[in-house]
């Protein structure tokens, strides 16, 4: 019977709110928000079913570890080595420091990584990227040739990587492909020990290169591993955003019709607001709907990183994927607002003596009033 007054109210809302007027029980608002609960938790589920994020070595936790600690390098050609403090990329994946290389007249530098352990590059399943930033400062003119190599075990194999420092005194963003074609010399990429980067100029001068922000990556994983805990805490805000504007509508409701001298009873406009508030399961509903049929969002290491301009761009990007999910969720709010509306002055006409005109505006500026509230007390 209660399930049966929860979707008359959907398709026959006068009759509905009438039958319930008259035998105001808590239980149906409870089953509506059972079910929100449950629809809003599904539609988490398929949000993130639909979602996979960048996973890299270093993993966010240690940051950019290698290009934190200069112990993992080993300078080259009587370059010396240095951690720097003052000049690094900014952002939520790295660290506060870069890796400074000096050496003093010479036509070329080159630093080893070595002590990483064991990265899976493969092709079958491996990392097939890896990022890294390079600047120099001096000299003041581009390098002739860089190239990188990575090693497993006593093995290496070299690819040039010179188009990819095109700029002085910036921070040049490499991305390499690892384990294609354009590699020279046989590996193991399932067994990367290591790697070695070398860049030469035409003339001997004093050279100064950083770098910052090595990892390897091009791995996705799913959103839902490891997701059980935060579909339990949305559901837990599922149950609190339910039962705080149900209040707040009942008490919004409740202190407008008794400011035009209504002669309203506290509990059954609270069960009215409490059935009227089916419309956010019906939302619930077709969230889930829209997210289990969009496509597949990556979330890549420029958006989590949260490098100023690069997050942005990346974030643009995603939003360009999901812009028919976005376009229907600002249709589907628009429209649960107004059928929100539209069933609250139902509800109030059919509790009071006021005219439809009246009824209406008050359920408008109660349902905006709930909204208000709502979202002040969350910012709290």
């Amino acid at each position: 019977m209660f399930a049966y007054g929860i979707f008359k109210v959907i398709y026959a809302p006068h009759k509905a709110f009438k039958e319930i007027a008259q035998n105001p029980r808590y239980f149906g608002p409870m089953l509506i928000m059972i079910l929100f609960i449950a629809a809003n938790v599904a539609a988490a589920y398929a949000f993130l079913a639909k979602t996979y994020v960048e996973v890299t070595v270093p993993s966010s936790d240690n940051k950019d570890l290698w290009t934190e600690d200069k112990d993992f390098w080993q300078p080259l050609n009587g370059a010396n080595c240095a951690e720097n403090f003052t000049d690094y990329i900014a952002g939520n994946y790295y660290g506060n420091k870069s890796i400074e290389f000096l050496v003093e007249q010479s036509d070329k530098i080159a630093m080893e990584l070595c002590n990483i352990g064991i990265v899976n590059c493969s092709s079958q399943g491996g990392y097939t990227r890896l990022y890294l930033r390079v600047k120099w400062t001096s000299p003041d003119h581009l390098p002739k040739n860089a190239s990188l190599c990575i090693y497993s075990g006593t093995s290496s194999s070299c690819r040039d990587i010179t188009n990819g420092l095109s700029a002085l005194g910036v921070w040049n963003n490499l991305t390499v492909p690892l384990a294609d074609g354009s590699w020279v010399g046989e590996i193991d990429w399932g067994n990367v020990t290591g790697l070695k980067l070398e860049i030469a100029w035409n003339q001997t001068s004093n050279i100064r290169v950083l770098l910052d922000g090595l990892f390897f990556g091009g791995v996705y994983k799913s959103s839902l591993e490891g997701a059980t805990t935060y579909l339990a805490l949305y559901g837990a805000n599922s149950f609190m955003q339910f039962t705080l504007r149900w209040f707040l509508l009942g008490v919004t409701l409740y202190i407008f019709t008794k400011l035009f001298k209504a002669k309203t009873v506290w509990r059954v406009v609270l069960v009215l607001a409490g059935f009227a508030l089916v419309t956010m399961f019906v939302q619930a509903v077709i969230n889930a709907a829209t997210f289990s049929a969009m496509p597949a969002l990556t979330y890549p290491l420029e958006y989590i990183g949260g490098v100023k301009g690069e997050a942005e761009s990346a974030y643009n990007k995603i939003m360009e994927e999901a812009w028919l999910v976005n376009r229907i969720y600002s249709a589907v709010q628009m429209a649960i607002i107004v059928w929100t509306v539209m069933l609250c002055g139902i509800a109030v006409r059919l509790s009071t003596e006021f005219t439809w005109t009246t009824s209406f505006l008050t359920a408008f500026v109660a349902y905006f009033a709930t909204l208000f509230i709502e979202s002040f007390l969350m910012q709290i």
